[in-house]
């Protein structure tokens, strides 16, 4: 797998993204942006775009905090991440600038299909890539896994043109179920093409191999496993026209 470091103008700050893609695969492929969790663009983030592209896609890793920058872990992580969500205006440009880029740098090597374009989002990527679909961007699909659900600007009716799946653990303390509850009934106002589904007794970042934190995050591999098999047949499914 090829992964290509990408330097690109992100809202009010210079992103810096992976680009990842199946160099022995001839012809195009749909465009799939992936978008980390709050530890930003780490190689673990790098890793699961290239699981989840395959031979399939053409994944894009985005950048929220400027210049690639990662880190270990709270508090740091907390504080970042914080800072971007108090401006939802300025983490929508960021977040649609990395979608720009991923279009931009596929088609500039002639291996992005931008006719079938779809982004998923872990944890703090979730929150991003919903802020994406809320934004009105033009792209199939949107997968929230175990994702930041709240939002200063909620979408109104025909905003959201993807169709939208979150995926959650029901013991998520981040993102509990009034949290859900408010996201479905922002959905169901915008009128979008929407599914939800919980993975019982699972908490945070369930889909994340390297994560846990006692009572909060704890990787679940079942859960993982049956999740990437059903985002990629949402995402094929909204390409088909079958949602």
């Amino acid at each position: 797998m090829t992964v290509e470091r990408i330097d690109y103008q992100a809202g009010g700050v210079r992103g810096k993204g992976a680009l990842v893609w199946n160099e022995k695969v001839a012809g195009k492929r749909p465009l799939l942006l992936v978008m980390p969790n709050w530890l930003g663009v780490t190689d673990n983030a790098i890793r699961r775009a290239q699981k989840m592209a395959g031979d399939k896609y053409v994944a894009f890793v985005g950048c929220m905090y400027g210049e690639g920058k990662t880190c270990a872990g709270p508090p740091t992580s907390q504080e970042w991440m914080m800072a971007v969500r108090a401006d939802r205006v300025e983490g929508r440009k960021r977040v649609n600038a990395a979608l720009a880029t991923l279009v931009a740098e596929a088609d500039k090597r002639g291996i992005g299909d931008a006719g079938r374009k779809a982004a998923v989002g872990f944890c703090f990527g979730g929150g991003n890539v919903l802020e994406l679909a809320r934004s009105g961007a033009a792209l199939d699909a949107v997968v929230c896994l175990h994702g930041d659900l709240q939002t200063a600007l909620p979408a109104k009716k025909g905003d959201i043109k993807a169709a939208v799946f979150v995926i959650h653990g029901s013991k998520d303390p981040v993102a509990p179920k009034a949290d859900r509850d408010a996201l479905e009934a922002e959905l169901d106002g915008s009128g979008a093409n929407w599914q939800m589904l919980d993975f019982g007794g699972r908490l945070h970042s369930f889909a994340e191999e390297e994560t846990m934190m006692k009572g909060i995050a704890a990787f679940d591999a079942g859960a993982a496993h049956q999740t990437y098999r059903m985002l990629d047949d949402f995402i094929q499914d909204a390409f088909n026209k079958k949602l």
